[in-house]
């Protein structure tokens, strides 16, 4: 690596140089603000050069270049590894002035020193390839056409406009001026020695230097990582050849997520979630095992670019609710198989079976021989998989199934010989990841608030069990097709009479019982008529649930409690299990479950918010808790007591690690806050348990107190945040439930 000092004037007028952005990169971002302060610095710089009283002209230094020299025959081609929105803004500066120019000859040198270069092997000799995003917008540019409408040439309309309106305050100023000042904004320019013993990485620079500026996701590291270890020509012929068709373009926001499936189902563990609009450290950690995986299990990068393509249009067909590929050649298994994916993961909307049935669609579409994986085999998983999910959710069930489904992708191959089945799979797993049975899933159904307490599967499980009931397909997500309440959420007196006297108990305890629900296409017509006159209307439905209705002549608690024993039975069929595990108990009854955890754990919020804590390990050292409340109050005032850790960090990160300043908050502040907010004086504790009016505080004005107010989810991810900010490791801080 070598740093020299150069103006960008210099930079760009060799003429044996061009300039390659890897089509890859982000397209150009600035906008106004940075525009207009970066021609305010060129205007500052002529004004100084106009000023008869300064005798040190002014300078300025635009930041830094960093590039990576590649030959290409008699002329050099440099790789922008960083930087490229300072050379496109100038470039885009010198467009600008070069158009508004009536001097043939200014033009042409503009056009000939800085825009284009007779050894460039770019369309059009153009000096410097852009992004493919703006490639067309800033070509057209260059060559002095109309561009489209973009980022590209909105920055040069508004160069256009600063540089006329500035002739018209400032007629003393020339396009020579404009030059000059190009050649007074230095920038240090990073070249990277290509010797691979040196260091220096392109990739390696890349994750560095843009650690300090708007972090990368997931999907911007792996293809950075993949296609900067090419040569130019090979990126961009992979790029947009492949990489953007095949990868970018059929999967669009959700790349980051399929490579953190795929890595989960090629390493059969769990890997944390990561989140393109709220980068954190799990990116960093993740695209780290990424570089690991790849590096291990690839010869090249090429080799692995041939695998993950395979795998895209299968996880199209477990993200995008309306599948238009053909997953199967038989018309009816087709169908069949893309309302089971349909129904796992939007319906449903499971994350944790997506890495998993990802690899069951890689042995479906090309296993061979005994590990093929027949269509056949396929849709019988699948509606395992249906049935194991659907019941969990009645039960409330979720814990457990992001760490744990996704160890069962090592056994897909067993599943595919049938050296053994999903329900021997899933049953032997332990308690919390059960398979609940006829039994559980039927107490539970009876006496649940079925409307809402889950309402997010209600119309699914009433749209299965019609179709189950009729062979005939229902669209239950219409919003046409609605739950109605046979018994009105409003009782009126026809009602009040209906039920008899005592109507109050029994509006109470069955109007939202799976009983008295009911889907229709009426959405909301029947409202609170006497049953009378609902059974007039239902009796226009095409819908089968209405047939067990309108055949009854009352609609009381003995006529809801019967429609809802058929209901649950209905349920059963629905989503059956065979006869020998209806009321067996469906886990591993050898296996003893983990009774502790760490907030870094993926499932940390879920399990705190079903759990009650009983010790936080910090460090191998115990600390006895009752509450979550408890466990973040002793978790800080360990940080802060710690010699090793910097307990400032926290303090002055909050919003970062807390999602709110003023989560640990000085006395002297926090008594103006509780002046004005007097909800305020039960939402905040000192590190030993106490509120500000307890007779053991001391307020003094430093006195700390932190923000109390929470979840147990909340508190889990405060934790975790601070365990990541100072470098923690997961079992570093464990909690033990009771």
């Amino acid at each position: 690596m070598r740093t020299e000092s150069h103006s960008i004037n210099d930079v760009l007028t060799k003429n044996v140089t061009s300039f390659f952005i890897p089509p890859f990169q982000r397209a150009y971002a600035w906008g106004k603000p940075e525009i207009e302060r970066y021609f305010r610095d060129i205007i500052r710089i002529i004004k100084s050069e106009l000023n008869p009283k300064e005798y040190d002209k002014l300078e300025h230094f635009f930041g830094t270049l960093v590039l990576k020299e590649e030959q290409q025959g008699f002329a050099h081609k440099s790789v922008v590894v960083d930087g490229q929105q300072r050379l496109t803004t100038t470039l885009l500066f010198l467009i600008a002035l070069r158009d508004l120019q009536m001097d043939e000859t200014f033009k042409k040198r503009i056009t000939n020193r800085y825009l284009k270069n007779e050894d460039s092997d770019f369309e059009d000799k153009i000096k410097l390839k852009q992004v493919t995003k703006d490639w067309d917008a800033f070509k057209a540019l260059v060559n002095g056409h109309e561009a489209k409408p973009s980022i590209i040439k909105t920055a040069y309309q508004l160069f256009t406009k600063l540089i006329t309106d500035t002739l018209k305050t400032n007629p003393d100023i020339t396009p020579d001026h404009y030059i000059l000042a190009i050649q007074r904004m230095n920038v240090a320019v990073i070249f990277l020695d290509e010797r691979p013993h040196k260091g220096e990485d392109p990739q390696i620079i890349f994750e560095t230097l843009n650690s300090l500026g708007k972090a990368l996701t997931l999907a911007d590291l792996v293809r950075n990582f993949i296609l900067l270890s090419f040569d130019s020509k090979k990126q961009s012929n992979l790029y947009e050849t492949i990489w953007q068709p095949k990868i970018e373009a059929q999967l669009e926001d959700n790349i980051s997520k399929f490579y953190r499936d795929y890595l989960q189902y090629k390493t059969v563990s769990s890997i944390k979630v990561v989140s393109d609009e709220k980068v954190d450290s799990n990116t960093k950690e993740v695209y780290q095992q990424f570089k690991d995986f790849v590096n291990e299990k690839f010869n090249n990068h090429e080799e692995f670019i041939d695998d993950i393509v395979r795998f895209v249009p299968w996880y199209k067909w477990i993200n995008d609710e309306n599948v238009t590929d053909k997953v199967s050649s038989d018309t009816t298994k087709d169908s069949e198989i893309k309302e089971l994916l349909r129904n796992i993961f939007h319906d449903i909307k499971s994350e944790a079976f997506k890495p998993f049935v990802l690899g069951l669609l890689e042995y479906n579409q090309q296993g061979s021989g005994s590990d093929k994986l027949s269509d056949e085999k396929l849709l019988e998983i699948l509606k395992t998989i249906r049935t194991y999910l659907i019941r969990r959710r009645i039960l409330g069930l979720t814990q457990g199934e992001n760490k744990n489904i996704v160890l069962l992708c090592n056994r897909i191959g067993k599943l595919s010989n049938e050296e053994v089945s999903m329900l021997d799979l899933l049953t032997n797993q332990f308690y919390k990841m059960r398979l609940p049975n006829d039994n559980e899933v039927s107490e539970r159904l009876k006496t649940m608030d079925f409307y809402n307490d889950i309402k997010k599967y209600s119309k699914f499980i009433l749209g299965k069990i019609e179709e189950n009931n009729t062979k005939v397909a229902v669209n239950f997500r219409d919003s046409q097709i609605s739950i109605e309440h046979i018994m009105p959420q409003t009782l009126s007196n026809p009602w009040k009479h209906e039920l008899g006297d005592d109507y109050e108990n029994i509006h109470k305890q069955y109007l939202n019982n799976i009983g008295n629900l009911i889907l229709t296409e009426f959405n909301g017509e029947i409202g609170n008529k006497p049953f009378a006159d609902k059974k007039e209307k239902l009796k226009t439905s095409s819908l089968n649930f209405r047939l067990d209705v309108i055949n009854r002549d009352s609609w009381t608690a003995k006529e809801i409690d019967e429609h809802g024993n058929k209901m649950v039975a209905w349920f059963l069929q629905t989503f059956p299990l065979p006869d020998s595990i209806k009321s067996a108990d469906n886990w591993n009854t050898t296996v003893i479950e983990k009774i502790n955890f760490s907030p870094l754990d993926n499932e940390a919020g879920e399990i705190s918010e079903g759990n009650k804590p009983l010790k936080l390990i910090i460090n191998n050292e115990s600390i006895a808790v009752k509450t979550w409340q408890d466990v973040f109050l002793e978790f800080l005032k360990w940080v802060k007591n710690s010699q090793e850790y910097d307990f400032e960090t926290v303090l002055t990160n909050q919003e970062k690690l807390f999602g709110k300043e003023n989560t640990i908050i000085k006395w002297k502040n926090l008594k103006e806050i509780m002046d004005e907010h007097m909800e305020f004086r039960r939402r905040y504790k000192t590190f030993d348990g106490y509120f500000w009016d307890s007779k053991k505080t001391n307020l003094t004005d430093d006195l700390l107190f932190i923000h109390i107010n929470s979840s147990a989810k909340s508190f889990m991810s405060r934790i975790g945040n601070v365990m990541t900010q100072l470098g923690m490791r997961e079992n570093f801080v464990e909690i033990v439930l009771k």
